[in-house]
Protein backbone atom coordinates (compact mmCIF):
# COMPACT_ATOMS: atom_id res chain seq x y z
CA UNK A 1 0.00 0.00 0.00
CA UNK A 2 1.29 3.45 -0.92
CA UNK A 3 2.05 5.89 1.89
CA UNK A 4 0.40 8.82 0.07
CA UNK A 5 -2.21 8.56 -2.65
CA UNK A 6 -4.27 11.17 -4.41
CA UNK A 7 -6.99 10.07 -6.81
CA UNK A 8 -8.85 12.07 -9.45
CA UNK A 9 -7.95 15.45 -7.94
CA UNK A 10 -9.71 18.35 -9.61
CA UNK A 11 -9.51 22.01 -8.65
CA UNK A 12 -11.16 25.17 -9.94
CA UNK A 13 -10.19 28.68 -8.90
CA UNK A 14 -12.12 31.70 -10.11
CA UNK A 15 -14.07 29.55 -12.53
CA UNK A 16 -10.87 28.29 -14.18
CA UNK A 17 -9.79 24.65 -14.10
CA UNK A 18 -6.41 24.27 -12.40
CA UNK A 19 -6.20 20.52 -11.89
CA UNK A 20 -8.11 17.80 -13.72
CA UNK A 21 -8.21 14.12 -12.75
CA UNK A 22 -4.73 14.09 -11.22
CA UNK A 23 -3.80 10.80 -9.56
CA UNK A 24 -0.46 9.76 -8.08
CA UNK A 25 1.04 7.70 -5.27
CA UNK A 26 4.24 7.81 -3.25
CA UNK A 27 5.61 4.83 -1.32
CA UNK A 28 7.47 5.03 1.98
CA UNK A 29 11.14 6.02 1.46
CA UNK A 30 10.47 6.80 -2.21
CA UNK A 31 11.53 10.02 -3.97
CA UNK A 32 9.10 11.06 -6.71
CA UNK A 33 9.76 14.06 -8.94
CA UNK A 34 7.03 16.43 -10.14
CA UNK A 35 7.90 18.54 -13.17
CA UNK A 36 6.06 20.77 -15.61
CA UNK A 37 6.01 24.28 -17.07
CA UNK A 38 5.07 27.33 -15.04
CA UNK A 39 1.32 27.38 -14.46
CA UNK A 40 0.95 23.62 -14.92
CA UNK A 41 -0.62 23.19 -11.47
CA UNK A 42 2.31 21.77 -9.48
CA UNK A 43 2.12 24.10 -6.50
CA UNK A 44 -1.69 23.97 -6.60
CA UNK A 45 -1.40 20.21 -6.20
CA UNK A 46 0.80 20.76 -3.14
CA UNK A 47 -1.87 23.08 -1.75
CA UNK A 48 -4.35 20.23 -2.05
CA UNK A 49 -2.06 17.53 -0.67
CA UNK A 50 -0.96 19.65 2.31
CA UNK A 51 -4.52 20.59 3.25
CA UNK A 52 -4.17 24.28 2.53
CA UNK A 53 -6.77 23.94 -0.25
CA UNK A 54 -9.74 21.83 0.82
CA UNK A 55 -12.24 22.78 -1.88
CA UNK A 56 -11.34 20.21 -4.50
CA UNK A 57 -12.68 17.08 -6.10
CA UNK A 58 -11.18 13.64 -5.59
CA UNK A 59 -9.53 12.20 -2.50
CA UNK A 60 -6.21 12.21 -0.64
CA UNK A 61 -5.19 9.10 1.32
CA UNK A 62 -2.45 8.62 3.90
CA UNK A 63 -1.76 4.96 4.69
CA UNK A 64 -4.97 4.10 2.86
CA UNK A 65 -7.12 6.35 5.05
CA UNK A 66 -8.76 9.46 3.64
CA UNK A 67 -7.46 12.77 4.96
CA UNK A 68 -9.74 14.67 2.59
CA UNK A 69 -11.32 16.83 5.31
CA UNK A 70 -8.23 17.36 7.49
CA UNK A 71 -6.64 20.81 7.65
CA UNK A 72 -2.91 21.49 7.42
CA UNK A 73 -2.24 21.18 11.14
CA UNK A 74 -3.87 17.78 11.41
CA UNK A 75 -2.03 16.51 8.34
CA UNK A 76 1.26 17.67 9.83
CA UNK A 77 0.41 15.76 13.01
CA UNK A 78 0.08 12.64 10.83
CA UNK A 79 3.52 13.17 9.30
CA UNK A 80 2.82 15.11 6.09
CA UNK A 81 4.82 18.36 5.88
CA UNK A 82 5.66 20.77 3.07
CA UNK A 83 8.10 23.51 2.13
CA UNK A 84 7.50 26.62 0.03
CA UNK A 85 9.29 28.05 -2.99
CA UNK A 86 10.51 31.02 -0.95
CA UNK A 87 11.80 30.03 2.48
CA UNK A 88 10.31 32.44 5.02
CA UNK A 89 12.50 32.91 8.08
CA UNK A 90 12.46 35.74 10.66
CA UNK A 91 15.40 37.95 9.72
CA UNK A 92 15.76 39.40 13.22
CA UNK A 93 16.59 36.03 14.83
CA UNK A 94 19.70 33.90 14.63
CA UNK A 95 19.57 30.40 13.21
CA UNK A 96 19.67 28.95 16.71
CA UNK A 97 16.90 31.26 17.95
CA UNK A 98 14.74 30.36 14.95
CA UNK A 99 15.07 26.65 15.67
CA UNK A 100 14.37 27.26 19.35
CA UNK A 101 11.21 29.22 18.45
CA UNK A 102 10.11 26.46 16.06
CA UNK A 103 10.66 23.86 18.77
CA UNK A 104 8.53 25.77 21.28
CA UNK A 105 5.76 26.30 18.72
CA UNK A 106 5.38 22.59 17.98
CA UNK A 107 3.19 20.37 20.12
CA UNK A 108 4.33 18.03 21.43
CA UNK A 109 7.69 19.77 21.68
CA UNK A 110 10.59 18.04 19.94
CA UNK A 111 13.46 17.17 22.25
CA UNK A 112 16.66 19.22 22.29
CA UNK A 113 18.38 16.15 20.88
CA UNK A 114 16.01 16.30 17.92
CA UNK A 115 17.04 19.93 17.31
CA UNK A 116 20.71 18.96 17.50
CA UNK A 117 20.11 16.11 15.06
CA UNK A 118 18.30 18.41 12.59
CA UNK A 119 21.13 20.95 12.71
CA UNK A 120 23.72 18.29 11.98
CA UNK A 121 21.55 16.68 9.33
CA UNK A 122 21.38 19.81 7.17
CA UNK A 123 24.90 20.94 8.15
CA UNK A 124 24.06 24.30 9.73
CA UNK A 125 26.22 24.03 12.86
CA UNK A 126 28.58 26.81 11.75
CA UNK A 127 25.68 29.24 11.22
CA UNK A 128 23.91 28.83 14.58
CA UNK A 129 24.82 32.35 15.79
CA UNK A 130 24.26 33.99 12.41
CA UNK A 131 21.19 36.23 11.85
CA UNK A 132 18.85 34.54 9.40
CA UNK A 133 18.55 37.77 7.41
CA UNK A 134 22.19 37.41 6.38
CA UNK A 135 21.94 33.79 5.23
CA UNK A 136 22.63 32.76 1.67
CA UNK A 137 19.80 31.11 -0.31
CA UNK A 138 21.11 27.58 0.33
CA UNK A 139 21.42 28.22 4.07
CA UNK A 140 17.87 29.60 4.23
CA UNK A 141 16.56 26.49 2.50
CA UNK A 142 18.52 24.25 4.85
CA UNK A 143 17.11 26.12 7.86
CA UNK A 144 13.58 25.63 6.51
CA UNK A 145 14.30 21.91 6.10
CA UNK A 146 15.67 21.69 9.64
CA UNK A 147 12.43 23.19 10.99
CA UNK A 148 10.43 20.63 8.98
CA UNK A 149 12.53 17.78 10.34
CA UNK A 150 11.57 18.71 13.91
CA UNK A 151 8.11 17.38 13.01
CA UNK A 152 9.37 13.82 12.47
CA UNK A 153 7.84 13.73 8.99
CA UNK A 154 6.92 10.56 7.15
CA UNK A 155 6.54 12.38 3.84
CA UNK A 156 7.92 15.76 2.80
CA UNK A 157 6.53 17.87 -0.06
CA UNK A 158 9.46 19.95 -1.35
CA UNK A 159 8.65 22.89 -3.62
CA UNK A 160 11.64 23.80 -5.82
CA UNK A 161 14.39 23.40 -3.20
CA UNK A 162 17.12 23.96 -5.84
CA UNK A 163 15.74 27.26 -7.16
CA UNK A 164 18.49 29.87 -7.35
CA UNK A 165 21.26 27.45 -6.37
CA UNK A 166 24.57 26.69 -8.07
CA UNK A 167 25.70 23.24 -9.14
CA UNK A 168 27.65 22.49 -5.96
CA UNK A 169 24.76 23.78 -3.83
CA UNK A 170 22.35 21.50 -5.68
CA UNK A 171 24.63 18.62 -4.68
CA UNK A 172 23.96 19.53 -1.02
CA UNK A 173 20.19 19.36 -1.57
CA UNK A 174 20.69 16.05 -3.36
CA UNK A 175 22.57 14.73 -0.32
CA UNK A 176 19.83 15.81 2.11
CA UNK A 177 17.05 14.25 0.03
CA UNK A 178 18.96 11.00 -0.42
CA UNK A 179 19.67 10.73 3.31
CA UNK A 180 16.04 11.40 4.18
CA UNK A 181 14.91 8.61 1.89
CA UNK A 182 17.65 6.01 2.22
CA UNK A 183 18.68 6.38 5.87
CA UNK A 184 15.44 7.46 7.55
CA UNK A 185 12.73 6.06 5.27
CA UNK A 186 11.10 9.45 4.65
CA UNK A 187 9.15 9.75 1.40
CA UNK A 188 9.70 12.87 -0.71
CA UNK A 189 7.52 14.39 -3.42
CA UNK A 190 9.73 16.94 -5.14
CA UNK A 191 8.69 19.81 -7.42
CA UNK A 192 11.73 20.93 -9.38
CA UNK A 193 12.68 22.70 -12.61
CA UNK A 194 16.34 21.74 -12.24
CA UNK A 195 16.42 18.50 -14.21
CA UNK A 196 19.81 17.51 -12.88
CA UNK A 197 18.41 17.23 -9.34
CA UNK A 198 15.38 15.19 -10.44
CA UNK A 199 17.62 12.92 -12.45
CA UNK A 200 19.93 12.37 -9.46
CA UNK A 201 17.39 11.64 -6.75
CA UNK A 202 14.07 10.55 -8.29
CA UNK A 203 13.52 7.02 -9.56
CA UNK A 204 10.15 8.15 -10.93
CA UNK A 205 9.06 11.48 -12.42
CA UNK A 206 5.56 12.79 -13.19
CA UNK A 207 5.04 15.70 -15.57
CA UNK A 208 2.06 18.04 -15.30
CA UNK A 209 0.82 20.26 -18.09
CA UNK A 210 -2.34 22.38 -17.95
CA UNK A 211 -3.47 20.54 -14.82
CA UNK A 212 -3.06 17.01 -16.22
CA UNK A 213 -0.35 14.38 -15.88
CA UNK A 214 1.02 13.86 -19.38
CA UNK A 215 3.89 11.47 -18.61
CA UNK A 216 5.26 9.33 -15.80
CA UNK A 217 8.13 6.92 -15.37
CA UNK A 218 11.92 6.87 -14.94
CA UNK A 219 13.54 10.27 -15.64
CA UNK A 220 15.64 8.90 -18.50
CA UNK A 221 12.40 7.98 -20.28
CA UNK A 222 10.18 10.89 -19.26
CA UNK A 223 12.63 13.69 -20.11
CA UNK A 224 12.91 12.40 -23.68
CA UNK A 225 9.17 12.02 -24.23
CA UNK A 226 7.98 14.16 -27.15
CA UNK A 227 4.94 15.49 -25.24
CA UNK A 228 7.14 16.49 -22.34
CA UNK A 229 9.69 18.27 -24.51
CA UNK A 230 6.97 20.21 -26.27
CA UNK A 231 5.02 21.12 -23.12
CA UNK A 232 7.74 21.59 -20.53
CA UNK A 233 10.79 22.54 -22.55
CA UNK A 234 9.05 23.92 -25.63
CA UNK A 235 11.52 22.25 -27.99
CA UNK A 236 10.94 19.43 -30.50
CA UNK A 237 12.52 16.02 -30.01
CA UNK A 238 14.94 16.71 -32.88
CA UNK A 239 16.38 19.77 -31.10
CA UNK A 240 19.73 19.55 -29.34
CA UNK A 241 18.88 22.41 -26.98
CA UNK A 242 18.49 20.11 -23.98
CA UNK A 243 21.52 17.92 -24.53
CA UNK A 244 23.61 19.54 -21.81
CA UNK A 245 20.78 19.43 -19.26
CA UNK A 246 19.93 15.81 -20.01
CA UNK A 247 23.41 14.25 -20.05
CA UNK A 248 23.19 13.71 -16.29
CA UNK A 249 20.11 11.53 -16.76
CA UNK A 250 22.11 8.77 -18.32
CA UNK A 251 24.45 8.74 -15.34
CA UNK A 252 21.79 8.61 -12.61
Amino acid sequence: MALLTCSDISLELGGRGILESVSLDVDAAEVVGLAGPNGAGKTSLFEVLSGRQLRHGGDVLLDGTSIRTLDMRRRVERGLVRSYQRPIVPGSLTVGETLKAARKAYQPQPSRLKVEWAVEFVRLRAQMEQPTGSLETLERRKLMLACLLLRDPRIVLLDEPASGLTGSEIDEIDLVVRKLSQEYGVAVLLIEHRLELLAMVAKRVLVLDVGRIIASGPPETVFLDEKVRQAYFDVPLSSGALDDRLTVVGDS
